[in-house]
């Protein structure tokens, strides 16, 4: 596909990066010189010094011909704009990234009215994702699928945990709860399990589940699920003002530490069930004295990727907390792993997680399209939700005589409310959701996963 990226930032260039990778043309528009010499060195696009809501920048860049434009400038309006006069222009399709609170209750009528195909949002998103955790704090990380019928949670085997040195051979006798384990990240290696393969402490697993099976399991292990009552929350972004919003409407009292006057009237104004403290959140004293020691969950959501490496740390030194960070570069991360903080959200992966499977949606309509696609351990493992179609080659085979490629594994059925952790004796039916793990990628159909 030709596309066009307007806005050279963090989302804008991980974009570049993941597309180019899945051999599209790409081509890049921003108004930085060294941000368009980049992207035109490392990733082998075409750059165009300029702005996306120019038009001849826009023609300069195909927007003629091109089959999509992702518009992420800093500017919620420039990105708008810059859809309107590429859709005008030929584009076949384009998104907007819009981060603005007060238009993102109404990005649906926008994108309507606008004729876009999406319009995302990544601070909601991560909102999302870390509400999902809160209400799940024995997983490190959990997302859904399927309108969220089936979770994949991610948790770490601990030392004398009940996981550790268990065949999955033996798994179904020793815990009642419907579950599968469908990848392994052990170390720097990543494992597509298979029934002989034997748990060790230090394992990262990721299993698929009802919501209802997942917290089963935790208390079947002894890991029962305390429901969050109070968070803390430090930094008053718009990540803040969608999680703030979203743990209130579940009833969980929240505690925002802020250093901008400004934006602490306005939060304060938006939520008046809501405690917001004006000061500095990486002051200890003032978290001490706030209650950081007593609170179920603490989130680190500062602009700063290494202070809320350093707020979480110091958090998990003082309190028995579920600890949630906002973290985005990629190499700050694995440090941020290391040293034990496990909660970590990335609006950028989010966001072009979401993009990257539209793409492959676009380019694959006339078969079993991608719903829902997530990249898990540093993008070396893709969770797909695929929408089985007819004319699919494994409708009503058995999954026993299927010939899957290796290192995939079918990870849940979804069959209207009915969620289907699947054995040999499963098949997929038309209209089926079907979730598929694999360190296989670039995936875009579901026929694919067979030999």
């Amino acid at each position: 596909m030709n596309i066009i990226i307007v806005g050279g930032g963090k989302v804008g260039l991980s974009l570049v990066q993941h597309l180019r990778s899945e051999n599209h043309d790409i081509s890049i528009i921003d108004p930085d010189t060294e941000v368009v010499d980049y992207a035109e060195t490392e990733y082998d696009v075409m750059g165009i010094e300029g702005s996306g809501a120019c038009y001849e920048d826009l023609l300069a860049a195909g927007a003629d011909k091109a089959d999509l434009l992702i518009a992420t400038s800093a500017q919620d309006e420039i990105n708008i704009l810059s859809c309107v006069m590429a859709k005008r222009m030929g584009t076949h399709r384009c998104i907007a990234r819009v981060r603005d609170p007060k238009l993102s209750s109404h990005l649906p009528f926008l994108r309507d009215e606008l004729g876009l195909s999406a319009m995302v949002n990544p601070e909601l998103y991560a909102a999302g994702e870390i509400s999902r955790i809160i209400r799940m704090p024995s997983a490190i990380k959990v997302d859904s699928f399927a309108k969220g019928r089936i979770d994949l949670a991610e948790i770490k085997v601990e030392e004398g945990s009940p996981l550790d040195g268990l065949s999955l051979f033996k798994f179904p006798s020793v815990y009642k709860s419907k579950l599968l384990i469908c990848a392994v990240s052990r170390g720097d290696d990543v494992i597509i399990p298979s029934g002989d393969f034997v748990l060790k402490a230090g394992d990262h697993i990721h299993l698929t589940a009802s919501h209802a099976d997942l917290s089963s399991f935790f208390k079947e292990q002894g890991t029962a699920v305390t429901r969050i009552r109070n968070v803390l929350v430090i930094g008053g972004g718009r990540i803040a003002y969608y999680l703030t919003r979203q743990l209130l409407e579940s009833g969980i009292r929240v505690k925002v530490v802020e250093c901008d006057r400004e934006r602490c009237e306005w939060l304060s104004n938006a939520f008046p069930k809501a405690t917001v403290i004006c000061g500095d959140g990486t002051d200890q004293d003032l978290l001490l004295s706030e209650g950081l020691a007593d609170v179920d969950a603490c989130v680190a959501l500062t602009g700063m990727d290494e202070e809320n490496i350093i707020l979480s740390m110091f958090a998990k030194s003082q309190s028995d907390a579920k600890i949630i960070t906002r973290v985005n570069r990629p190499s700050l991360k694995k440090m941020a792993a290391s040293v034990g903080l496990d909660s970590l959200i990335s609006p950028m992966q989010l966001t072009s997680n979401m993009i990257v499977q539209y793409v492959r949606a676009v380019q694959n309509s006339g078969g079993s399209h991608i719903s829902t696609l997530y990249k898990l351990v540093d993008d070396r493992v893709e969770a797909i939700e695929f929408i089985a179609r007819e004319g699919s080659k494994i409708l009503g085979v058995s999954l026993r005589e299927l010939t899957l490629k290796k290192d995939l594994l079918i990870a849940g059925i979804i069959r209207g409310n009915k969620v289907i952790i699947p054995s040999g004796n499963d098949c997929v039916m038309k209209n089926d959701s079907v979730i598929v793990v694999t360190t296989n990628r670039y995936f875009q159909d579901l026929d694919e996963i067979v030999e």
